[in-house]
């Protein structure tokens, strides 16, 4: 039997998140009427996430769903919209949803001119575009912003995807954006130098050495208060200028690695600093030696 309030949807934009935020609704008993794919890999990825699905032209598929997902690239949000909207598109009543972080429901603003009601639902968690993504749904956290009439309709669907929904407003949605990629995509820039020097030296398999200690400082991190800094370890933190030298001499000639350590190890003495690991002296010495970033 189908469940009341079931929706037609449509998927604009079968990449990593979108085919898979389709398949989480469809699994919780909607209906997905069709989705977009212009290049193979996402045709695929709507085969085999979405089998039976059929592609459609963007402005059919707007006006056959009860609920768009937009999931096109950030700076393409805005312009996508508007071109529906000129084709008259859009309807009053209709959902239309972005996956966006960096926007609110601002960037729907030629939806919501036509009537349909804006939302910004933003999965926190990356994302492979396999089926492998609808288990790590559960009890995933999702930034939703929208209207206070309809800001329900967000919680609910971000709860049928398996996710626990965090309102975030509008206008700190960049703030909001900036502290996820600097906490997760960073990290991987991080941790990829680090395996690639590890690897220039013949550690054959970094991930098995990095991996212990990074799942450590991650899980310390994350268990401080904000703003704690009892879990920062290493050389800064003991205020050994000297080690901190070293390093450097032998990232010497590795321009990226060098640029990002000497950035990170500021910010890190700076954090110390102020969380009273390290003194000022102590600070001064660290900062001397990391130099100018040239």
């Amino acid at each position: 039997m189908n469940r009341p309030g079931r929706l037609a949807i449509g998927v604009l934009g079968a990449g990593r998140v979108g085919a898979v935020l389709g398949a989480a609704l469809r699994r919780a008993g909607h209906e997905i009427v069709g989705a977009t794919g212009v290049s193979e890999e996402s045709r695929d990825r709507i085969d085999a996430l979405l089998p039976g699905v059929p592609v459609l032209e963007p402005d059919v598929l707007v006006r056959q769903a009860d609920l768009v997902l937009l999931t096109v690239p950030d700076d393409s949000i805005a312009a996508v919209t508007a071109g529906l909207a000129s084709l008259g598109a859009w309807r009053p009543g209709q959902i239309v949803v972005h996956t966006s972080g960096r926007f609110g429901t601002e960037a729907l603003a030629d939806a919501a001119a036509a009537g349909a009601l804006p939302l910004a639902i933003h999965p926190a968690m990356t994302f492979t575009g396999t089926s492998l993504d609808l288990d790590r749904l559960t009890d995933a956290v999702f930034a939703v912003s929208a209207p206070a009439p309809v800001l329900p309709i967000a919680q609910a669907l971000v709860v049928e995807m398996g996710g626990e929904p965090m309102t975030i407003e509008d206008s700190a949605r960049p703030a909001y954006h900036a502290a996820l990629v600097h906490g997760a995509n960073h990290v991987v820039t991080a941790l990829t130098q680090a395996g690639a020097q590890l690897a220039r030296i013949g550690v054959e398999e970094p991930g098995r050495l990095l991996g212990p200690l990074v799942h450590a400082s991650v899980e310390g991190a994350l268990a401080e208060a904000p703003g704690a800094v009892a879990s920062l370890t290493g050389p800064v933190v003991r205020g050994d200028a000297g080690t901190v030298a070293a390093h450097l001499s032998a990232l010497a000639g590795q321009t990226e690695m060098l640029h990002a350590y000497r950035a990170m190890a500021r910010a890190t003495a700076d954090l110390a600093l102020s969380g009273g690991r390290i003194g000022p002296a102590a600070y001064a010495d660290i900062i001397a030696t990391l130099g100018a970033d040239t």
